[in-house]
C-alpha cells in the first residue's frame, strides 16, 4: 500500500511537501479509525456479544477486564501460559459450546468441544494433555442424543491424543437451555524455550493460514435449513496440535499463532494488529476460499473473512522461514491448502488493510454485528 508520508518526503535539506488534499483526507481517516475502540453501550446482552467481534470485545473490556484485570500481560490469547513452582510451564484454557444444530456435516458439538480446546492450547505452543468437561442438560434431552455427543468427544479426544480426566453434569428445567451446553477446560505443557506472542511480531513477517477459510461457519449455517440453499459443505473441525508441531519444526522462529474461530480471519488479524501495534496487509487474491463457501457467502452477502473456522491456524513467521513453513504445512493432510495471505508492516499502525483484486486497498475492521449466530 502506498505510504503518503514516504511519497511526500523531500530531498535532503528541504522541507517536506505538505500532503495533497486527497492524501490528507486518507491520513485523517486512518488516524480516526486507529483511535476507535469498542465501547459497551448496550444495557442488555445481545447475540452480537457472542459473535467474537466488536460487541464481544466491548463486553470483555467493560465487564470482565474491569473486574479481573490483565494478570498475565496486555494481550488476550485463547490460553494462558503460567509457570509452576517447579519451573515448568503449563497452558490452560476454557471454552463453552452452544452450537445449533448439535450435529452438522463434518462434525458435532462433541467434536467442537474437544477440537476447540485442543486448538486453543496449540495456538500458544502447548502440547495438549488433559481435558475437563462440564455438561448442562435440559430436561427432556434424549439420552441417546447425549450418548452420541459423548461418543464424538471420546473419538475426538483419542484422535487428538488427550484424555478427558474429570467433569461435571447439571440438569436444568425444560426450556431453560437449548438441549445441551458443553464447557471444556484444557491443560497442556509448553516446551522450554517456546515463546509465541504478538509482541514478537516484526515488520516484514509473513502471515500464513493453514487452509481454506469459512468452511465451518457456512456449513453450520446451511445445516440449519433456513436458507433453502443446497451445497456440499462440511465443517473443517479438526485438532491442530500435530500440525502446529510440524510448523514449529519447519519454522522455529514462528512469532504468533491463533485459530480464527468466532469473528474469522478478519477479526483475529485486527486483534494481532492492535496487540502488535503494527499493520497487517492481506492479499485478497491469496485468500484460500473453497468455491462452495465463496458462492454461499456471495448469495448471503457475508464476507468470508468474518466466517468462523474450527480447523485452521493463522501463523506469523519470519519471511526467511515462510517458504519452508508452507512446504511443511502442505505435506500434512490438514494443511494441504496452506497459503501465504499477507505481511506485517510498520504502518498504518494497528490497522488491517486488504489489497483487493482490483488493485485498490480497503480497511478491514473487526466483525460488526452477528451474521452467523451459534456456530460454536
Amino acid at each position: 500500500m502506498p505510504d503518503p508520508q514516504r511519497e511526500n518526503a523531500a530531498p535532503s535539506g528541504r522541507e517536506p511537501a505538505p500532503p495533497s488534499g486527497r492524501e490528507a483526507a486518507v491520513l485523517e481517516r486512518i488516524e480516526a479509525f486507529r483511535k476507535r475502540r469498542p465501547r459497551l453501550r448496550d444495557e442488555v446482552v445481545t447475540l452480537a456479544h457472542g459473535a467474537g467481534g466488536k460487541a464481544s470485545a466491548a463486553l470483555v473490556d467493560a465487564v470482565f477486564l474491569e473486574a479481573f484485570g490483565r494478570p498475565l500481560g496486555g494481550s488476550l490469547p485463547d490460553a494462558a501460559v503460567v509457570r509452576l513452582p517447579s519451573g515448568d510451564r503449563m497452558a490452560i484454557t476454557t471454552d463453552s459450546f452452544v452450537v445449533q444444530p448439535m450435529r452438522f456435516p463434518g462434525g458435532s458439538i462433541g467434536h467442537l468441544a474437544i477440537h476447540g480446546t485442543v486448538n486453543d492450547l496449540a495456538a500458544v505452543g502447548a502440547r495438549p494433555e488433559w481435558i475437563a468437561a462440564a455438561f448442562v442438560l435440559e430436561e427432556g434431552l434424549p439420552v441417546e442424543t447425549l450418548r452420541s455427543v459423548v461418543a464424538d468427544m471420546a473419538e475426538a479426544a483419542e484422535r487428538a491424543g488427550v484424555a478427558v480426566v474429570t467433569g461435571d453434569t447439571k440438569v436444568v428445567g425444560r426450556g431453560a437451555a437449548d438441549g445441551l451446553y458443553v464447557t471444556t477446560t484444557g491443560v497442556g505443557t509448553v516446551p522450554e524455550g517456546r515463546e509465541l506472542g504478538a509482541d514478537r511480531v516484526r515488520p516484514g513477517d509473513r502471515v500464513l493460514v493453514s487452509g481454506t477459510i469459512g468452511d465451518h461457519g457456512m456449513a453450520v449455517m446451511l445445516a440449519r435449513g433456513d436458507l433453502e440453499l443446497e451445497a456440499e459443505l462440511a465443517s473443517d473441525t479438526a485438532p491442530l496440535s500435530g500440525l502446529v508441531e510440524i510448523l514449529l519444526a519447519a519454522a522455529p522462529s514462528t512469532r504468533w499463532l491463533r485459530d480464527p474461530t468466532r469473528g474469522g480471519v478478519g477479526t483475529i488479524c485486527n486483534e494481532l494488529a492492535r496487540d502488535a501495534q503494527l499493520a497487517v496487509v492481506l492479499d485478497e487474491a491469496a485468500l484460500p476460499i473453497a468455491l462452495t463457501v465463496a458462492g454461499a457467502c456471495d448469495l448471503l452477502g457475508i464476507d468470508p473473512l468474518y466466517v468462523a473456522n474450527e480447523g485452521k491456524m493463522l501463523a506469523v513467521v519470519p519471511a526467511a522461514e515462510a517458504d519452508g513453513a508452507l512446504e511443511a504445512l502442505r505435506r500434512h493432510p490438514l494443511g494441504r491448502d496452506a497459503a501465504a495471505i499477507g505481511e506485517v508492516r510498520d504502518e498504518p499502525e494497528g490497522i488491517v488493510v486488504l489489497r483487493t483484486g482490483f488493485g485498490g486497498t480497503r480497511i478491514v475492521d473487526m466483525l460488526v454485528g452477528d451474521p452467523l449466530p451459534r456456530i460454536c
